[in-house]
Order: C-alpha cells, then structure tokens, then sequence
C-alpha cells in the first residue's frame, strides 16, 4: 500500500480524495495555486505545495511543476481526481517514466477513450451500439453539410477530445450548422487543444444514463448500476440520481453488460463510466466513456455502499476486487443537487464571490461534498461548484421529500447559488413523474421567478477588530503559523474571521443595466466581440461572448438599435454590472 499520495486536484474533489486517503492512513499531499492558498483542501492534507499563479495552464495543468512536486514530497502515487490531467495519457506517461502510479486507467485506455471518434469505432466494433453518424472526424463544413443530410436534423456536432458539455452543439436545421461547427471547433480547440469535430444525430429529449464500471489489475470487472443525469443545461448535468427512474432490472443487466464489454474492449482499469442515452422507445446507445471518477459518483456509493474512491486507490496499489457481480445490490434511491456558484433566474450566469455564511445541512440520509467554508472565495478561475447534496431515502418520492428539506437547511451567503432552482426542480410535476425537465430549463420566463431577493442597505458601522491566524510559504511549502497580537497585514486563512469593509467602500454587485445601457451580467473575461461600433442590431442579436468560470456566455442585445458605444475588447476582464455597448435607437 502507499504511504503519501499526492492529489492533483482542488475543490471538492481533493477534500473527498484526502479523507479516502485519511481513512487508507495514507499521507496525502495538497497542491494549490496561488488564489486557493486559503482553500479547505489546503488545510485538510498532511502537506501542502504551491504550483504558481491563479489561472489553471499556469498551476494545476503545469506538469513539470507537479513532477516536481511529486519528487520532492516523496509521493509514491498521483490521484487526479476529475477534470484538469485527469485524463491526459500524456501525463499519466510522465508518472509511469518517474516511477510514479498514476490512480487511473492505463494511458492506452485514456487515449482510446480520450478521442470520441476513436472510441464510437471501437464501440462500434466491439458491437456495442452507437448514436448513428460518423466515426471519423470532419474536416469541413461543406463535408458537415453533407453528412447532416445524410443522417438527418437536428444534428450534435462535438469536440473529438470534448467532455463536460464543452465542445458540444446542436444544429436543430441546415442554417444552424454553420454556428454549430465553428462554436464546437472553437471549444474543442479551446479547452483540449483539438479543434477536431464529428457528427451525430441528436436525439431531442433522451435520457442520459450512465453506468459505474470498476476493473481491477486481474481481469475482473463490475459495474455498479446506472445513474440518470438527464436534468442539465448547456449540456453540463445539475442533478443526479440512482437508480434511473425509467431503468428496470432487464434493462439495468443488458446495459450493465455493454458497459462492462465496453471496459473489457480497452482493458480498462480502476473506475469508469459509460455514458449513454436512452430513447423513448427503450434504445440504449453508447456516448463515450469518462476515464476517471466522475462528480456524481456519490448517488452510485449511496445505493450500493460501494467506497469508489477507495476502490480506484486498491486497485492502483494492485489489489483485486473483494467483491463480484453477484455481490453488487442496489439500496434505495439517492439523488445529487449541484450547488454551483450560479442565478438561475439570469439564464444560469456565473455567479462568483466571498462566500460571507456556509452552514451544511445534516441529518438522517444526507450528505455534503465541498470544498468551500465561511470566508472562501468561489473565483471565476475555475468551476463554479461551491458543494455538492447528496440525499438516501427507501424510495424516490422519499428522497425528494429529504432534498427538499436538505436544501432548506442549506445556508450559503455571500454568492448566489442554484438552490433556489434545485428547490422549485424538487417540488415541480415534471421531476415527480421522472422528466427530463428540459421544458422548465429552457423557459427564460420560469427562470426568471427564481431571482434573488434584492439584498438590504448596509447599515453604518465601524470596522470590527479581530485576530487571524497567516500562513507562510518556504521554498513552495505551506506551514499555518498563529501570531499573538498585532499581526500586520497578511492574508488570514479560509475561515478566519474578516473585518467588515467600511460603508465608504462597499460596491454594489450586479448591475442589469437599463434604456440605452447593455450592461454585464457577470464578471469574466471577453472571449469574442461580434459588433463593431455603428453597426445595426436586432432585439437578441449576439453582441459578444465572455468567458467565466470555464463557460462561455452569449451576451444578446437587450433592444434593437445601432450601437453608439462600444467600450469593450477581445480578452479584456470585465465585472457584473460594466458597460458591454450602448444601444440608441429601436
């Protein structure tokens, strides 16, 4: 067994990875940039490393920084935990060069599975069923024309290396798919440094349904049961559950088999999902497969009392399976709700900031996953996730009932967040008869009755005088150090009491704009201007897309006009609430 692994990650994922590790009495071993010095995953680990600045390329996707790292602390094994280099082969070959484990998948496996066009073919071959269109990629729009013709609208067009949603756009008819292909290239370019795309049809209101796989060094592979992640927006899930309400014990065994197949085909190991879909008439297709955990893994261990996580760690230390096929039994029915750092009500905008109060809820059959406390900043560097719910009951409409008073429970100040959206999902007819809800999410006017109240005046005060505890860095490493008296002006840690700013300088957040104005609806960073000054627009014209929190956001004109104004720039930053255009006219 290990004695220190170090875990690449941060947010939620690192904590839920450390305290797998504190259970194992394996030593863990924190990485973090330089805006999540004060993070809970810092504070948790037995040793702690800064990787460099706040933007991910320059920290947590940095590889010879975390080699180095890894040397230096002596860990024996790298746990990538979701996203970032989880599942980069070319890393996982780095760790195998250094004589490191890598706790996941082969790179050979993660390379065959990494490409989507690689893994339909091999799919396909293995005789698992496939989404009809192309398994190679194409090259260009006139051949995207074709192909679409060939297989029929509306069209998915998707990144070849995509996932999580990004690179993955849908033409509903021939004069969307130009829009389609080049936004689908952009991301894939983007975000996988792969601008390669295929085609697929789309299946308009399908079930996403997934299955948990588990595959040890011997030979042995399992799988957990399915997951419904049907409920998303942009293509990225908000809430899961297990077991899928349309899913019975026929159709669990046959698409538990094409999982397993589907591991066995790339000689997988440790954990795995096989996402797919499933049509209204009981047709099941394979999507592609995640050759790491997954977020949503906890609704799987909730019904099964399988430690997944823990699980991935044996297998990659060389143990076998303890249990087989016939020892997997299904419990009960969980269900996840993502708490992300996002308003609902302003078409799911990104929502960074302080978090000022955090109080999780508890109790019988409830579960917290977070990496954030009182005092932590949710930066628009990352993914908005500030905690994930978990909820067990006997039956579905149980569960429901549990959530709804989970997420009453659950007080989060500071950042607005998707609980009010999770709480209208619970208590709508769409998820008590197992919908897909999309109706509701893609319903501007239903979003809109979930904003937030307006928040009160601050009142006049003086400035509260507290004692903080600072941390220091020594050659890269982190030590907490408690200072007694007056301390000067370091940088307290994550949960440190903070003084309230003086009214002088508060700003208001937000900013909706008004008349001629198109303001912000959120701070991030300009990806794209689609104006130039002086030029006509339309009511709902795209004017620019800004990126945040590792989405990009079409920002549409408010009013039709010309635009008289445009302060704004290609990368420039800009804050909820700045100018974008003003629009005259209309």
């Amino acid at each position: 067994m290990f004695t220190r692994v170090l875990v690449a990650n941060r947010g939620e994922i690192a904590v839920r990875v450390i305290r797998a590790l504190d259970e194992l009495g394996i030593e863990s071993v924190a990485v973090y940039s330089e805006a999540d010095r004060d993070a809970q995953h810092v504070k948790r680990a037995t040793h702690a490393y800064l990787l460099g600045p706040g933007p991910a390329a320059e920290s947590y996707l940095k590889v010879d920084k975390l080699l180095e790292v890894i040397a230096e602390s002596g860990a024996e094994a790298v746990h990538p935990g979701y996203g970032f280099l989880a599942e980069n082969a070319a890393f996982a070959r780095a760790l195998e060069d250094a004589g490191v484990t890598f706790i996941g998948p082969p790179a050979s496996a993660i390379d065959a599975m990494g490409s989507k066009t690689k893994a339909r073919e091999l799919m396909q071959n293995a005789g698992v069923p496939i989404v009809p269109g192309t398994t190679d990629p194409v090259e260009t729009l006139e051949d995207a024309e074709r192909i679409a013709e060939e297989i029929g609208y509306p069209v998915a067009v998707k990144a070849a290396g995509g996932g999580g949603g990004k690179g993955f756009r849908v033409a509903l008819e021939p004069d969307k798919l130009q829009d389609a292909f080049e936004g689908a290239a952009r991301e894939g370019e983007k975000f996988f440094s792969d601008a390669t795309v295929y085609l697929e049809r789309y299946l308009p209101d399908p079930r996403h349904v997934e299955v948990q796989v588990l595959a040890d060094g011997e030979g042995n592979v399992v799988h957990l049961g399915e997951r419904d992640c049907s409920i998303q927006r942009r293509h990225q899930k908000l809430i899961e559950e297990s077991p899928a309400p349309l899913v019975d014990a026929e159709l669990r065994e046959r698409i538990g088999k094409i999982a397993v197949d589907a591991a066995r085909a790339v000689d997988y190991r440790g954990a795995g999902t096989i996402e797919g879909l499933l049509s209204e008439d009981g047709e099941y297709f394979f999507l592609e497969m995640n050759t790491r955990v997954q977020v949503e893994h906890c609704v799987t261990e909730a019904v099964t009392g399988v430690d997944i996580v823990r699980e991935q760690i044996l297998i990659a230390a060389g143990e076998p399976l303890g249990f087989g096929q016939d020892d997997i039994h299904w419990h009960g029915h969980a269900i996840e709700c993502r708490i992300n750092a996002e308003d609902a009500s302003k078409n799911f905008a990104p929502a960074p900031g302080t978090v000022a109060h955090y109080r999780e809820p508890s109790g019988p059959g409830v579960r917290v996953d977070s990496g954030v406390l009182s005092g932590s900043e949710i930066t628009p560097l990352y993914d908005p996730m500030v905690a994930k719910l978990i909820v067990w009951d006997a039956d579905r409409e149980k569960a429901t009932r549990r959530m709804a008073r989970a997420l009453k429970e659950f007080e989060i100040e500071g950042v607005k967040t998707l609980i009010p959206f999770h709480k209208a999902i619970m208590a709508s007819e769409q998820w008590a008869k197992g919908e897909t809800c999309r109706d509701l999410i893609e319903d501007k006017q239903w979003l809109k009755t979930l904003a937030f109240d307006a928040a009160p005046k601050p009142d006049d005060g003086e400035d509260e005088t507290v004692t903080k505890d600072y941390v220091v860095e020594v050659g890269g490493k982190r030590f907490e150090v408690r200072v007694h008296g007056e301390a000067g002006g370091a940088a307290p840690v994550a949960g440190a009491a903070k003084a309230a700013p003086k009214k002088r300088e508060r700003k208001a957040s937000g900013g909706a704009g008004g008349g001629d104005t198109l303001a912000s609806p959120l701070q991030g960073n300009v990806f794209k201007v689609l104006v130039e000054e002086g030029a006509e627009v339309q009511e709902g014209a795209l004017v620019c897309i800004i990126e945040a929190m590792k989405m990009e956001n079409e920002i549409t004109a408010h009013k039709a006009g010309t635009i008289a104004e445009l302060p704004i720039k290609e990368g420039a930053a800009v804050k909820s609430g700045d100018t974008l255009a003003v629009i005259k006219g209309g």
